[in-house]
């Protein structure tokens, strides 16, 4: 299997997050990508390259122009106040508060722009992202080429990242510019599967409304994990895309036995969508050891995983997304990659 990867994610290191009430050091840290490239390399997965330039245009296809620009300027808004810490929010537009003007200050924009303060901007920050999404736009043209599958070694992940805003380590939606571009090139139908722990509120925010992408997902339940606020079962999609969106919540605790049975509700669903191509946001923050995760999954069971995909019986790229046991994200990532081609 084909593999695209940039060095360039190393440029986006946030320093500190807020989580518990308290800053403390990113779980997103440049040794993910790091340790899954490394497996990559290992099991002899395939060739890996580096990502091609497509420029902003398929940034826009899916973000709105002026979230885009914020991602662009806003390192340079905040380091010309003096300011040489990572960029956190201040403020946020909850019930009641006006959202019709974007700030012209930076804090507010920050706040404007994003749904936690998960997204430390850094100086590296725009170079990273925009890499990420080139990756995830690479691998995506080496399967309209011919490619019957790929994987997309993304970070920063992206799946948290709505048309225009940022959050949970997410800035640009690499999975969900690959599907656009997938569209774009002449497929009619695309869906997506997330398994990452977390829900993809961004992925089923900018698709949520259409019927040329299911998304589907399966999750830890938002009444109890994050993002709380977007991934209940009863989001079924709206208008022309009602009936092509669905969640499955889960327990904290849940098992390969739990998870298995709604990995294969799900499968069941894509293959009578039968879509013309199928993106993975290949989170495996479903591990057991994961710090931030409540999933009981073990290293075997992402081979299971992959094997499962296979039969969906379509072109698949994968797209990498969270897991943060980083001595294991590697193992984990490449055996969903290797189960799918029966490795």
């Amino acid at each position: 299997m084909l593999s695209i990867y940039s060095d360039t994610h190393r440029l986006h290191h946030g320093q500190a997050e807020l989580m518990d009430g308290k800053l403390q050091p990113c779980f997103e840290m440049p040794s993910r990508a790091d340790m899954v490239l490394e497996r990559v390399k290992k099991v002899g997965l395939g060739d890996v390259r580096g990502p091609d330039e497509f420029g902003k245009s398929p940034l826009l296809r899916v973000h709105s122009a002026a979230y885009v620009q914020f991602l662009e300027t806003a390192w340079a808004q905040w380091s010309a106040l003096g300011r040489t810490h990572d960029a956190l929010p201040l403020v946020w537009p909850v019930r009641g508060l006006r959202t019709d003007r974007i700030p012209t200050d930076i804090d507010g924009q920050l706040g404007y722009f994003a749904m936690d303060a998960g997204v430390p901007i850094t100086a590296g920050t725009w170079e990273a992202i925009r890499q990420s999404a080139n990756v995830a736009l690479t691998a995506m043209q080496a399967m309209v080429n011919g490619e019957q599958s790929a994987f997309a070694l993304c970070r920063p992940p992206g799946h948290h990242a709505a048309a225009d805003y940022m959050g949970g380590y997410c800035y640009l939606n690499n999975v969900a510019i690959a599907a656009q571009g997938f569209l774009d090139r002449g497929a009619k139908k695309v869906a997506i599967l997330d398994v990452d722990y977390h829900h993809g509120n961004g992925t089923q925010s900018i698709f949520y409304d259409r019927s040329d992408v299911m998304f589907v997902s399966i999750h830890g339940d938002p009444l109890v994990e994050y993002p709380h606020f977007l991934g209940f079962a009863d989001e079924y999609g709206a208008g022309p895309g009602f009936g092509f969106n669905h969640n499955y919540p889960l327990p904290h605790g849940s098992d390969w036995k739990v998870y298995e049975a709604a990995l294969a509700d799900s499968v069941r669903k894509l293959k009578v969508y039968a879509p013309d191509v199928l993106l993975i946001s290949l989170g495996v923050d479903t591990f057991k050891d994961d710090p931030i995760s409540q999933f009981k999954l073990e290293n075997d069971d992402y081979l299971k995983m992959g094997q499962y995909i296979k039969d969906i019986g379509c072109p698949t790229l994968f797209v990498m997304e969270g897991g943060y046991a980083v001595e294991d994200i590697g193992i984990n990532a490449v055996n969903v990659l290797l189960g799918y081609e029966g490795r």
